[in-house]
């Protein structure tokens, strides 16, 4: 009995004790908090550090949506035939463009480590140009991933994918999206580079290019006849393509001048360009571009129709958030191309910009180059497109 009761009794201090350990609030540790990201501002704002590395990643890009209208040219209109009576007739041409772009930094007894990427997802028409009866070539689609950046750079030699050090030293041809109604030279290539700043404004670069693409255009046969023919700007040996640059800039502006030559077709070419700041609102340039055609009409560095052409232009800024952007080219072909937009900041991060584009091609077809190189409906059209793009 007395067993059974202390049994009994035990038991219910047991329950007691539980029930009123129950009643009492319930109290967590909070936890310590983990640092998952760590902020690297060594190379600008948005980079961390990649976890366990001394390297610093930096991740963003663009959603751009363009829809373009008028004649058809690089940027504007596109054509189609009617689904019903079959009649020819103008249409929009509509692009949407997700584009990925990384970047990472790292110091190295050797100097700064860096990388660039950039990937562009496109969706809209297919097709440049208007083909066929059914207007195939202008059907909505996915129409392609593209591989626009690719590279490495330690101090400052460059190696990989990047655009033609021609075009990039000296600067794009203004602030316009269609600025190669007169092309200024292509872009896309793979590249050995070293850029040299002496600290003071001037710097300089050299290049070693393989080129990329290629032109239906005229090449000059064993006769020394204009022909048609395809000029391929891929290099055929293993004799590079070379480029050369020199740069002076101050606060005034700058000059600008490159050469190269294409070993495939053994062409040369140069451009020089001339930036002034004349106020702090009017940013102004002009430049010049000058290319053998012994062999071939267009190259890699001489797509211009004739030996020589002129690009000029210029940026008004209203305010902080709108700019007024023009630019006017010409070449020996007697090609004019002009365009002109508006671009306005609706929110940080947020442009749209509405572009109108001229385009006169002077000597349409004739044996310096092989029909409409522009993609220009007639030998005198006019369009533009609106573009919103959200860089992030």
């Amino acid at each position: 009995m007395n067993i059974k009761s202390l049994l009994l009794g035990s038991a219910a201090a047991l329950l007691a004790v539980s029930g009123a350990r129950a009643a009492d609030a319930v109290v967590v540790a909070e936890p310590e908090p983990a640092e998952y990201v760590k902020i690297c501002d060594v190379y600008g704002a948005g980079y961390f550090y990649i976890p366990g590395t001394e390297t610093c990643l930096r991740i963003g890009g663009y959603i751009r949506y363009d829809a373009g209208f008028g004649d058809v040219g690089s940027f504007d209109g596109a054509r189609a035939n009617d689904r019903l009576d079959g009649e020819e007739q103008d249409t929009w041409r509509k692009q949407a463009r997700f584009a990925l772009k990384t970047w990472t930094g790292q110091e190295t007894e050797l100097g700064t480590l860096k990388t660039y990427t950039e990937t562009r997802f496109n969706f809209g028409n297919s097709s440049g140009d208007y083909s066929g009866p059914d207007g195939a070539g202008w059907d909505a689609r996915n129409s392609g991933i593209t591989l626009n950046y690719a590279w490495i750079q330690l101090g400052g030699l460059r190696v990989g994918k990047d655009e033609s050090v021609f075009d990039t030293f000296t600067g794009y041809a203004g602030n316009v999206i269609d600025d190669t109604i007169v092309p200024y030279g292509e872009f896309d290539t793979n590249l050995i580079s070293y850029t040299f700043d002496a600290g003071n404004g001037f710097s300089a670069i050299v290049s070693l290019e393989q080129g990329s693409g290629e032109y239906n255009t005229f090449v000059r046969d064993a006769a020394d006849n204009w022909v048609p023919g395809v000029v391929n700007n891929t290099i055929d040996s293993a004799v590079p393509n070379v480029v050369l640059g020199a740069k002076y800039t101050q606060g005034w502006g700058g000059i600008t001048g490159v050469v190269a030559y294409n070993s495939a077709w053994e062409e040369w070419a140069g451009k020089v360009r001339l930036d002034v700041n004349a106020t702090d609102q009017i940013a102004l340039f002009i430049m010049g571009g000058y290319g053998t055609d012994d062999n071939a009409a267009r190259t890699f560095y001489k797509p211009w129709g004739g030996n020589w052409a002129v690009w000029g232009g210029g940026t008004y800024k209203f305010n902080e958030k709108t700019s007024l952007n023009a630019q006017v080219s010409y070449d020996e072909q007697e090609n004019l191309g002009v365009a002109v937009n508006v671009a306005h900041q609706l929110v940080p991060g947020f442009t749209v910009t509405a572009e109108v584009d001229y385009v006169n091609e002077g000597k349409r077809g004739e044996a310096d180059y092989l029909g409409s190189w522009t993609g220009a409906s007639d030998e005198s059209s006019i369009g533009g497109l609106i573009r919103f793009q959200r860089d992030f």
